[in-house]
């Protein structure tokens, strides 16, 4: 068969033909091109329902209505709170047991035990919701994820966080401390 398509060109573009059609439906099936638009899926019925808890307005004020408000967030844990207010450096390590980049990392944060006024809490991944006034407010969306708070005597009234995300060797992990410590003034980057 091979040598019928080497030595014939009629059978020569026949294939091309077909691959090129082949080619072009594959397209075609992958990028949705289709016409026709399929029915979206029905929304399955949730059996969450959503209260909403007496709007507090000013005096004078009349309260929104019909939204529902989030719960609040609850306080990070009284250790946590106790280092930041006693103007500590909270350092927050979240990981996931068992990961190996989280062991990893959780060996290199040894390295703060040297540093003076840094408290170091290793928050397991499935305990994260205790800490969520903090991880919330820093975006952390992943582990292994090392949470630096700025101290609170630099936070300007505002506690500030820093995460950094994946493997930290012990270099990183005491740099990340130094940046969060850091009292000069910085510059702005317009590319």
């Amino acid at each position: 068969m091979r040598e019928k398509l080497n030595e014939n060109p009629l059978a020569q573009v026949a294939v091309v033909a077909v691959l090129l059609v082949l080619g072009i439906v594959m397209l075609m099936s992958m990028s949705g091109g289709g016409e026709s638009e399929s029915e979206p899926a029905p929304e399955a019925e949730s059996s969450t329902t959503v209260t909403s808890a007496p709007a507090i307005t000013p005096a004078g004020e009349t309260p929104v209505t019909g939204s529902a408000t989030p719960p609040p967030v609850p306080p990070p844990p009284s250790a946590v709170t106790a280092a930041y207010k006693a103007g500590e450096t909270v350092v927050l390590l979240i990981v996931r047991e068992g990961g190996i980049d989280d062991r990893m990392v959780r060996e290199d944060t040894g390295a703060l035990e040297g540093v003076a006024g840094v408290a170091l809490f290793v928050v397991p991944a499935k305990h994260i919701a205790r800490y969520a006034a903090i991880t919330e407010g820093a975006g952390v969306n992943r582990v292994p994820a090392l949470v630096v708070v700025r101290p609170k005597s630099l936070s300007h009234g505002a506690p500030t966080a820093s995460v950094d995300y994946g493997y930290q060797g012990a270099e990183s992990v005491v740099q990340a401390v130094v940046d969060a410590r850091y009292k000069g003034n910085t510059l702005s980057y317009h590319p």
